[in-house]
């Protein structure tokens, strides 16, 4: 099948390029291409010139990006996001197409109103048990935090800083001064993020990131906010999870300063997020809706 999508979310479609399908990934500049990225199975296109015959089925993961799919292709609408607040309207509701969900949370918050939709979970492309916690620190991932803020939970990051020291990772972390670590390359980033004792998710109101579930397929053990759906994602044995900001600091502290119970944690980390997570039942669910779709 052929399956013409836009490059907007890197390591969720690190994931989904790994299907048993030909991916068109629309070219600068209606598109950012494959951004450097070697994916066999993918190969850029320009958008002029493609027609209704240019591919079987595109993903979409933005109102800007519907007109450009040509007229007569079937198409398949990506949400990424939680809504701003519990009422609002998603921009496809009562649309007669296919809407997905990559979370059950996000499906549960926003109002898509007649929009038949369909959640499939995040899967993960392994990184390896790389973690070997020999640096009693605790390692975050997150994008531009300062302009994100209390989303992300920047103002709670000295509070954990007292607890344990502090590298931050990702675009715009610089900006954090001594604790920003700035954006690194995928591979480069989970053997760093791997040395770090904890991982910390200090995120009040996002998706699920899949920086948390790659450093659990790393070994890490996690200390995060109970928000969205991290209660999902992290079993209580993985680590500390906790909406009491107290108990989290407490939980960072004592993982950073124990070795042996922080890598039992991380073990039970990377086992629950391969079993729930895993490439394999990610892309098997993408099948049978690009089928159901396409028929």
């Amino acid at each position: 099948m052929r399956v013409l999508l836009w490059h907007v979310h890197g390591s969720w479609t690190n994931a989904f390029v790994r299907g048993e399908h030909e991916f068109l990934l629309v070219a600068p500049p209606d598109g950012v291409g494959l951004a450097g990225r070697d994916w066999p199975s993918a190969r850029e296109v320009p958008l002029s010139g493609l027609d209704r015959g240019s591919a079987d089925v595109a993903v979409v993961q933005n109102p800007r990006e519907l007109p450009m799919v040509p007229a007569g292709m079937p198409v398949v609408y990506l949400e990424h996001n939680t809504p701003k607040a519990p009422n609002e309207r998603h921009p496809m509701a009562d649309w007669p197409g296919r809407l997905v969900h990559v979370t059950h949370f996000n499906a549960l918050m926003w109002d898509t109103g007649s929009t038949r939709t369909t959640v499939i979970e995040h899967g993960v492309v392994d990184p390896g048990p790389l973690y070997t916690g020999e640096l009693p620190r605790a390692a975050v991932v997150v994008n531009e935090p300062v302009r994100r803020g209390r989303v992300v939970g920047t103002d709670l990051l000295p509070r954990f800083a007292e607890a344990a020291p502090l590298d931050v990772y990702g675009m715009g972390t610089e900006l954090l001064g001594p604790m920003g670590r700035g954006d690194h390359a995928m591979a480069d980033l989970h053997r760093e993020v791997a040395q770090r004792r904890v991982y910390l998710h200090p995120v009040r109101w996002t998706s699920l990131g899949l920086s948390l579930l790659e450093a659990m397929c790393l070994g890490m053990p996690v200390v995060a906010l109970a928000c969205t759906e991290v209660g999902r994602a992290v079993p209580p044995e993985a680590g500390v999870v906790s909406n009491d900001p107290d108990r989290l600091v407490r939980g960072l502290r004592e993982l950073v300063s124990d070795p042996d119970a922080a890598r039992a944690r991380g073990v039970e980390a990377r086992r629950t997020a391969l079993a729930r997570y895993g490439l394999d039942s990610f892309l098997k669910a993408w099948d049978r809706l690009l089928m159901e779709v396409t028929a």
